[in-house]
């Protein structure tokens, strides 16, 4: 397994140099950011991500100003008690995507959060300042606890709301499987944690965020 800094060098000269891809590196929220989110944002956050999930992005994008009309603001409290009559009328209300699967992962995801909140305060307080070096088990808990929040589904959900993360995308796949990190898709959970060491790793090495060392990694794949 390469440095960082080897890595770094490797997706410089593809992107222009050092400063280019400096420029092309986003940066996580810090935690006290996402601790302060109100609970409301977390669960309009999972919600797009569950919508967006093998759906055209674009057309829940277009919609979203009428998802956040639809379920009055999110509010976890409202939604961990949807009614028989709320989804009957979400499944026939056009300002959204009308997949009663994924509507009622609204109410077990606002149940989860506001479970999240009866036992820290807030759901916030607990997801916002989750260790970075752990962010695998935090994949767990939202597998685990989440509605429809396994696999990639969860992981695009905490790049958009802005959690120092990594994606396991094509490309950062195949970055891993050249450092020896994995032989292929990881699956397992021995295979998950050899991931995050490599991560923890480079993140030591480096100083940089999860999300910059993804993104790094991402963009050394390729001619």
């Amino acid at each position: 397994m390469r440095s960082f800094e080897e890595i770094f060098s490797i997706a410089a000269a593809r992107k222009g140099g050092p400063e280019a891809l400096e420029g092309l590196l986003s940066k996580p929220k810090t935690a006290a950011t996402l601790t302060k989110l109100g609970d409301d944002r977390w669960l309009a956050g999972m919600t797009k991500s569950v919508f967006q999930a093998g759906f055209n992005w674009k057309v829940i994008e277009t919609k979203w100003p009428g998802f956040e009309e639809a379920f009055e603001g999110f509010t976890p409290g409202r939604w961990s008690l949807m009614s028989d009559e709320d989804l009957d009328r979400l499944v026939k209300d056009t300002r959204i995507v009308r997949n009663a699967a994924k509507i009622l992962a609204v109410r077990d995801n606002a149940i989860f959060l506001t479970d999240l909140a009866r036992e820290h305060g807030s759901a916030a307080k607990r997801l916002g300042a989750w260790p970075s070096d752990d962010y695998i088990g935090l994949l767990e808990l939202l597998k685990k606890r989440g509605g429809r929040l396994g696999g990639t589904t969860a992981q695009y959900f905490l790049r958009q709301i802005g959690k120092d993360s990594f994606m396991l995308s094509p490309d950062v796949v195949t970055a891993l499987i050249r450092e020896g990190v994995l032989e292929k898709t990881p699956g397992s959970k021995s295979s998950m944690r050899a991931v995050q060491q490599a991560f923890n790793g480079w993140a030591d090495e480096s100083g940089r965020s999860l999300t910059e060392i993804s993104h790094t990694l991402a963009m050394s794949v390729g001619t």
